[in-house]
């Protein structure tokens, strides 16, 4: 699944995106999120001991992933102009797109290297929609989706794509700030650029469909 993960430390809130997330316990109910250690809800998780997880539909538009995953709460605020409440331990939980969410309070956490698993025992969650969740597969191979290199697991395809209602390969571009890989093939149908379409042809006010870096910001692959 692809998740947002919340935590605060004083009335300072963050958040990120995750996929590492897995129940391991049912009495008593205990969940487990693996949090790399170079970002910023690792320290507040690790000063606070809570942690949320909110569960992202399939329908979540990819600014809001784009936002949680590839920029940084030490230079903007995440929570503005979303939708969020407090749970019962103060901790934010993200309720834009999200299908359901979990309210954890952390009672281990194991060093792994580049990560630590912090396991948290479940305070509260509520089901919000019946909407299908967004899963890993659907974020990445249909939305086009990448993860960062702090993610537990990273991706990078660099295959050249064939236009066959050209007969001729069209360069794909990759955004330099978060990785996302624009295929022309595809298009971005999110931003309304059809299948088909040269990187070249974009309008120049397009920006990446996920962090929102403009055309500038693109290397050739």
């Amino acid at each position: 699944g692809i998740y947002i993960v919340c935590s605060r430390t004083g009335e300072k809130l963050n958040g990120q995106i995750a996929n590492a997330v897995f129940q391991v316990s049912s009495e008593p109910p205990l969940i487990a999120v693996a949090v790399n250690k170079q970002n910023l809800t690792h320290r507040f998780i690790s000063e606070s001991n809570l942690f949320t997880i909110s569960v992202l539909s399939v329908n979540a538009p990819m600014t809001l992933i784009g936002k949680f995953g590839f920029k940084s709460g030490k230079e903007i605020d995440k929570f503005k102009d979303i939708d969020f409440i407090l749970g019962e331990t103060k901790a934010p939980i993200v309720t834009d797109s999200s299908i359901a969410y979990i309210e954890c309070e952390v009672t281990h956490s194991l060093d792994v290297g580049t990560h630590t698993i912090f396991i948290g025992k479940v305070i509260q969650g509520e089901i919000l929609s019946d909407e299908e969740p967004m899963t890993y597969s659907i974020y990445h191979q249909i939305k086009g989706g990448k993860v960062p290199k702090t993610a537990t697991h990273y991706i990078d395809e660099e295959n050249e794509p064939k236009n066959v209602n050209r007969g001729e390969k069209m360069k794909k571009y990759r955004c330099m700030i978060c990785g996302y890989v624009y295929d022309p093939v595809k298009g971005d149908p999110g931003s309304g650029v059809e299948p088909n379409t040269p990187f070249e042809d974009l309008l120049d006010d397009w920006v990446c469909p996920i962090c929102g870096a403009d055309k500038g910001k693109f290397e050739q692959i």
